[in-house]
């Protein structure tokens, strides 16, 4: 292989030939050695768009001759369309507050304009990665701005498979309205439900969490770009952030806005807590339904059995036929990873210390991962588990029948101390409590009287 030779403050390093990353990018691929991961490419594209914008900026405010921009837009467009993401070399959880990335960004993008000038890659005397394409920026505002345009790329993917969950909730709930079953508290009998009623409310907290994402947009759409180092605007021209977030926004087809505060704005960032509080909630919901679905189907034949899920694959080496309920489990193992990303983040947001929280590349990793989860999560919980789900009728009334909830019904007829009375007399011989009240001459009501009267 033949090598080029870079420096920087630090020293020389020998970089291929033929890459388009640069001794920056190298070195920090060297010193993080972290994830073994790349860049997310919603990432990658969102950092080339914001080098776009801001080229196009200095280029309005006589700071970028046209060759250059022109180069620098090419190159930048190249990536928003997938190309060079294999020179993006850094690892996502970084020292130095997202600078490497910056950085690796900066040099491909320069290294390809160049070449798109006629230069050689590395010839910096044709188009400079600092003073060129990272003009009137920093990692400071360049990284946040790149990191929120990804959330906004992440959020409408998540948005699409709540509202599928959620549709697919509403069809179930109506499917089963008119079967009657046991509902439970503590995992105790309690009085009769629907069936229809318990999917409608999993409907209900579904349809609350999509209203939550959606809302949360707004925390994204807030930018500090033009701040460059700690908020302050220093080296960029003073009109940079309203003359920038037009292209932004073109390029983007996003509704961002520069932040009030641009200071306050680079150096908190607690409006990812505030995301990842939302990916949690979804997620605390999504756990909880799953754990239903698993305790509903349990059996099939010694547990609650009241639905039946679809059969996806054998549960045992050892034990012939055993199905276990593997797709609420990975559901509900994608939210134990949302519960303990939201610690992170919120751990990570906390430990900024004056002017910059170093800690974003971590924060971005894990907001990824999330929505990276939950996303694929929901899809496969509705098109392998949800979707299919059957209701076992005989199940729910066999199992409504052999409960104690008649003693709450007979309590409107013969008080409460009589039901109690008939009710533990059940529960000591195994007999029905309609078994009990009917041998007594007590009048007890059917099934399709009680499901009548349940609103």
């Amino acid at each position: 292989m033949m090598y080029r030779m870079e420096k920087d403050s630090v020293g020389e390093l020998e970089i291929p030939v033929d890459s388009y990353y640069g001794v920056h990018s190298l070195r920090a691929k060297i010193n993080f050695p972290i994830t073994t991961q790349q860049l997310d490419p919603d990432f990658i594209v969102s950092l080339a768009q914001v080098k776009k914008a801001t080229a196009l900026a200095n280029h309005k405010l006589g700071l970028l001759p046209e060759e250059k921009t022109k180069a620098i837009v090419q190159a930048s467009d190249e990536i928003i369309a997938g190309q060079f993401h294999d020179s993006f070399i850094v690892d996502p959880i970084q020292g130095g507050a997202g600078t490497s990335s910056n950085m690796n960004v900066n040099e491909v993008i320069t290294n390809r304009a160049i070449e798109i000038l006629g230069g050689v890659k590395g010839d910096f005397s044709v188009i400079h990665p600092n003073d060129d394409v990272n003009k009137g920026q920093s990692t400071n505002d360049v990284y946040p701005t790149a990191g929120k345009l990804t959330m906004l790329k992440k959020i409408p993917l998540l948005e699409d498979e709540l509202e599928r969950l959620m549709d697919i909730f509403e069809v179930k709930a109506e499917e089963f309205k008119d079967i009657l079953k046991l509902g439970r508290t503590q995992l105790s009998d309690a009085v009769p439900i629907t069936l229809g009623q318990e999917f409608h409310a999993y409907y209900s907290v579904t349809k609350r969490n999509l209203r939550r994402l959606k809302d949360v947009r707004k925390e994204m759409e807030a930018i500090n770009l033009g701040g460059t180092a700690i908020g302050t605007g220093i080296t960029a021209h003073p009109d940079l952030s309203a003359t920038v977030l037009p292209f932004l926004n073109m390029i983007t087809d996003e509704n961002l806005d520069i932040t009030d505060d641009l200071v306050d704005g680079t150096q908190n960032i607690e409006q990812y807590v505030v995301l990842s509080d939302v990916l949690k909630s979804i997620a605390i919901s999504l756990s909880k339904i799953s754990n239903d679905i698993r305790l509903l189907s349990s059996g099939p034949n010694s547990g609650i059995g009241e639905i039946r899920i679809p059969a996806r694959q054998n549960g045992s080496s050892i034990m012939p036929g055993k199905i276990n309920p593997v797709i609420p489990e990975v559901m509900t193992q994608c939210s134990f990873v949302v519960m303990g990303n939201n610690a992170i983040i919120g751990a990570a947001a906390e430990a900024g210390q004056l002017e910059l929280n170093a800690f974003e590349p971590v924060v971005f990793y894990k907001l990824i991962e999330s929505f990276q989860v939950l996303t694929n999560g929901i899809g496969t919980f509705i098109d392998h588990c949800i979707a299919g789900i059957e209701a076992n009728e005989e199940k729910c009334f066999d199992n409504l029948e052999r409960s104690t909830y008649l003693a709450t019904v007979l309590s409107e007829t013969v008080g409460y101390t009589k039901a109690a009375e008939i009710a533990k007399i059940s529960l000591e011989t195994g007999r029905t409590i309609r078994e009990i009240a009917e041998s007594e001459g007590i009048e007890v009501k059917s099934q399709e009287s009680v499901r009548a009267s349940i609103r």
